[in-house]
């Protein structure tokens, strides 16, 4: 069953545990920016590195890089970004609101009905000045996406890593936007982190591997999780098809303000290779031993959102019970693997749990709490959460066992204390 307010009660659990805040708030905030919490940085790098390991670690065929926020600004005039990269954009004369175009049904304001002015086209890309002076000093944008980077040290990362095709390049970064209605929380932001792999294949292999990095990318949101259930991909029709793609799909996710992308896979062609290479005179072409000939490899491209990705998850864990809120992380992503209890400040409780804590702490994230009852602890651990709690209580004292106690189900097993890092690492994979 839906749950009501479901946005409302995620944004203040959010900041009543330190996942995310409005940046800036002591002065008022900042619309659209936000700043991580000690959970939701945990949560944040938890993704992140998950998705490394699964798309550069566990692959001999991808290579990772780290390319510069700043680029030449020629970059952006031969991808297309300084001529296409628009949204179109109203304002209300009376309220003096700004609105996408495209979101306006009829030519009335949607907030106080008053007359729009005529559509024009407003770039994206965030500029700047690079150098002492502004006035002689070179334009700059901050970049509005990762794969830029990847295209232009393509030659840069195939001739020492050796690779044949296919083969990918990997980034995971920072990325500009000024949006015109930034909204739903983290969900549109004008600063957000992007997890983006290039996958360069031969031109008569671009809608194989399309389909195949389809398949593999929907399987890594479900091996977080997320239900099947709120998962589709959207084919992009051909008004909804980017300039540079062939062929596009979207991952969307079921979010309480309608289904909503979360990930685009796209069959770029060769497009982004050639343009540099015109702009640049440089060839970005690959030599294939095989078949002795020079070509520009096709582009299937996987670019995902950090934030986008952190805000399903929390929506999708997000549970409520008569006595209970819950969050249902994957274990692999909980900012928090355990908190451990003492049952009791006395008889020697707290001491032991001290030492369970320097037991674990070199493998997990680990949490003390010795304050209040132990339903109470149990509680707010559930609702930041941590899948495991550890309690120490009497028997303990006795034979160096524990109650382990799972956060969805609440169920409670004893473990020997020497057998935790065992037990919990067991269950985070399981």
């Amino acid at each position: 069953m839906p749950i009501e307010n479901l946005m409302e009660k995620l944004v203040s659990l959010c900041k009543r545990r330190g996942f995310i805040f409005q940046s800036s708030e002591i002065y008022g905030g900042i619309n659209s920016c936000w700043d991580y919490g000690p959970l939701g940085v945990e949560l944040k790098r938890n993704i992140k590195q998950d998705w490394w390991r699964r798309m550069v670690h566990l692959r001999p065929d991808i290579e990772g890089i780290d390319a510069s926020i700043l680029m030449h600004p020629d970059v952006w005039r031969s991808s297309g970004h300084v001529e296409s990269f628009t949204d179109p954009l109203v304002d209300c004369k009376n309220c003096k609101q700004r609105f996408k175009a495209d979101e306006i049904d009829g030519d009335k304001c949607p907030v106080c009905g008053g007359e729009l002015t005529p559509v024009r086209q407003f770039n994206l890309m965030f500029k700047t000045f690079m150098g002492p002076v502004e006035e002689e000093a070179s334009v700059v944008y901050l970049r509005p996406e990762t794969a830029q980077g990847i295209y232009v040290n393509f030659l840069n990362v195939l001739n020492p890593s050796r690779q044949k095709l296919p083969f990918g390049i990997a980034q995971i970064g920072k990325a500009f936007r000024n949006e015109i209605t930034p909204s739903n929380f983290i969900f549109r932001t004008r600063e957000f982190e992007q997890m983006e792999m290039q996958y360069f294949v031969k031109p008569q292999e671009d809608e194989e591997w399309l389909e195949y990095w389809k398949e593999k990318r929907m399987s890594w949101y479900i091996s977080l999780g997320i239900k099947k259930e709120n998962l589709r991909f959207h084919p992009h029709t051909p008004e909804e098809l980017p300039h540079y793609a062939r062929k596009a799909y979207d991952i969307q996710y079921h979010f309480p303000f309608g289904w909503k992308e979360l990930e685009g896979i796209h069959d770029r062609t060769d497009y982004d290779l050639s343009r540099h290479s015109e702009f640049s005179g440089k060839r970005l072409s690959y030599y294939d031993e095989g078949t002795k000939n020079h070509y520009i490899p096709y582009i299937v491209e996987t670019s995902a959102g950090v934030n986008r990705t952190l805000l399903t998850i929390l929506v999708d864990a997000y549970d409520e019970e008569p006595e209970r809120v819950v969050l249902r992380l994957h274990p692999r992503v909980a900012p928090i693997k355990a908190a451990i209890f003492p049952l009791v400040k006395r008889d020697g409780m707290p001491e032991k749990a001290r030492k369970i804590e320097e037991l674990l702490r070199p493998h997990f994230n680990i949490f003390y709490d010795e304050s209040g009852a132990i339903g109470r602890r149990y509680r707010r651990q559930d609702e930041a959460g941590t899948p495991f709690g550890i309690t120490v209580d009497s028997q303990t004292m006795e034979d160096d066992t524990v109650t382990l106690r799972e956060r969805d189900s609440m169920g409670q097993v004893r473990v020997e204390a020497d057998d935790l890092i065992t037990e919990i690492k067991r269950r985070i994979e399981a």
